[in-house]
């Protein structure tokens, strides 16, 4: 317990400094880019080693490195916002998972003496070398989309200054600035208030479990009181960042509301419970207990930042279409 505790004020240290610079530094944003970068590799690294537990032979290295192809992808994205546009972006994004796992694929076909060998040694019956070179290159693609593809989506979210195709006219670089930094904090809070008090609620009340085979200690009145509260929570840090000059203006010039967040942090929270149960199965599959040990007391990324790969990219989503609307 002391070691989960020591961990989360570390990473709460680490978050507050990212949002200070973010805001206060000229260019700071690229630090949070950094950050989220780095959460990626490491999730993409951790997701390669579940697939290989679990029989699924991938490129290790590839999948912890197509997270800096997509991430380049972006940056070109925000610099050329006016010709690409975010849409197009993400267009991009699948194209390049596509295009990837098509040269996965070819680099199999020019290794066929490795795969013969590798299918003699591991005594592999029923497949033959292309068969198995479409095996690594179709697992590796997995890795490109769960995670990097979805944890990647909030480095826009982080850019919304840059994504001039997304402001209207009433809509000035700092507002943009100020309303990606409130949407990053509730991408933050959400999933964190829905994990904290789906547990304390579920260990307060218990009841039926919702699916005991794959996540034993998760009940309904935890999922339905991580959901309630997390609704709660997430419209009282709206209330209380729009009680700060700055945001308030941003708030009110890009329409902003409440209600917006009710809607948001009650998808998001389903969303989140949804990704901790994923993540969950894709452990049971795998026969682990964590998906590594990056973080001492919580285990891997993925343990800790599984509901937020699920709620990044209905992030970027809803704050877009708020953003286009105006």
């Amino acid at each position: 317990m002391k070691k989960r505790v020591l961990t989360s004020v570390v990473m709460v240290l680490v978050l507050a400094l990212a949002f200070v610079v973010k805001m206060l530094v000229a260019g700071g944003e690229y630090l949070f880019d950094i950050l989220i970068l780095g959460l990626a590799m490491f999730a993409c690294f951790e997701m390669s080693k579940l697939l290989k537990n679990m029989d699924k032979p991938n490129y290790k290295y590839l999948a912890i490195a197509f997270p800096i192809v997509l991430y380049i992808n972006h940056l070109l994205g925000w610099l050329y916002d006016s010709e690409i546009g975010l849409g197009w972006t993400i267009i991009i994004d699948v194209c390049l998972v596509i295009l990837t796992f098509a040269g996965a694929f070819l680099f199999g076909l020019a290794s066929l003496k490795k795969l013969r060998k590798e299918i003699r040694i591991k005594k592999l019956e029923n497949i033959t070398p292309i068969k198995l070179a479409f095996n690594y290159a179709l697992n590796t693609a997995v890795a490109f989309v769960y995670p990097a593809l979805l944890l990647i989506l909030l480095v826009s979210v982080n850019h919304f200054a840059e994504l001039g195709s997304l402001l209207g006219d009433n809509i000035t670089i700092q507002n943009a600035q100020m309303f990606s930094c409130a949407g990053l904090v509730l991408m933050f809070v959400i999933p964190a208030a829905t994990d904290t008090f789906a547990f304390f609620m579920g260990s307060l009340i218990g009841g039926k479990k919702i699916c005991p085979k794959i996540s034993p200690n998760k009940t309904i009145s935890g999922a339905v009181g991580g959901l309630l509260w997390c609704v709660l929570l997430s419209t009282c840090v709206y209330l209380i960042l729009n009680a700060i000059p700055v945001m308030n203006v941003a708030f009110s010039n890009i329409g902003f509301r409440f209600w917006h967040v009710i809607i948001l942090s009650f998808l998001g929270s389903i969303l989140a419970q949804t990704g901790d149960i994923f993540e969950s199965f894709l452990k049971r599959k795998a026969g682990v207990k964590d998906s590594g040990k990056v973080l001492p007391g919580h285990g891997g990324v993925l343990d800790r930042f599984d509901s937020h790969i699920f709620v990044a990219p209905l992030l970027l989503i809803a704050l877009s279409i708020i953003l286009l609307v105006i």
